[in-house]
């Protein structure tokens, strides 16, 4: 099984990075219990949440308190998270925002509806980077299970490896968290963790993400969350 790496250490917490495949759950290889090994401190707390089949940085908190400013940075919606995507197929429109209630459906899928009572937000760019590959930047606003995923399906552009939203064949589920940003302690925190896997690491796909710029400054739509 992968392991995971330290991307960024800080007195109060850990950013790393989580492989493929690795669980949240598991007490004896999920991703606390391997990071606890790797940088011996059996008092992590886990602060999100990201999917088994998707990568990328996650932060995990060297002590409860640290725990819970965390998790209050993230129920204030005050952590930046932008990842990418991959999709064989070209969605409904090719940037903007997808926003609806979601709802669990059958089998662990979910599905968006069109009412907005809690809705989901999800906002993306995309482009063609080879025929038949399209890749996405996404910046989720909320925190919803599976939301990127639903979304993109929503879209026409289930995720390259998503099996379960019927995406194209693939060797890895094509859904990476790629850069966090926030503040902490009056100190910008903003952690960058490469992507692995053929369709991220193509030639076209690089040079896509170099002519947007910093993420953090692509033109991304206004959009109010309700209180």
């Amino acid at each position: 099984m992968p392991e995971p790496t330290i991307l960024f250490t800080h007195p109060d917490f850990y950013v790393v990075d989580k492989p493929v495949g690795v669980t949240m759950h598991d007490k004896q290889c999920g991703i606390v219990s391997q990071v606890q090994a790797l940088v011996d401190d059996d008092h992590l707390h886990l602060c999100h949440r990201l999917d088994d089949g998707t990568s990328g940085c996650l932060i995990l908190a060297r002590h409860a308190q640290a725990a819970a400013t965390i998790g209050k940075l993230f129920a204030t919606h005050q952590v930046q998270k932008y990842y990418l995507a991959v999709a064989s197929s070209k969605p409904k429109k090719k940037q903007g925002t997808v926003a609806g209630d979601m709802k669990n459906r059958r089998q662990g899928q979910h599905v968006l509806l069109k009412t907005q009572s809690h809705p989901a937000v999800t906002q993306f760019f995309s482009q063609a980077t080879v025929p038949g590959v399209r890749g996405f930047v996404v910046k989720p606003l909320t925190g919803k299970t599976h939301q990127i995923r639903v979304a993109l399906k929503s879209l026409g552009s289930p995720i390259m490896g998503d099996v379960l939203y019927k995406g194209t064949s693939a060797e890895r589920l094509y859904l990476h968290a790629w850069q966090i940003v926030f503040k902490y302690n009056q100190s910008l925190i903003h952690v960058t963790s490469p992507p692995f896997g053929a369709h991220f690491e193509s030639v076209e796909f690089g040079q896509w993400l170099d002519s947007l710029g910093p993420v953090t400054q692509l033109q991304w739509p206004d959009y109010q969350l309700p209180n």
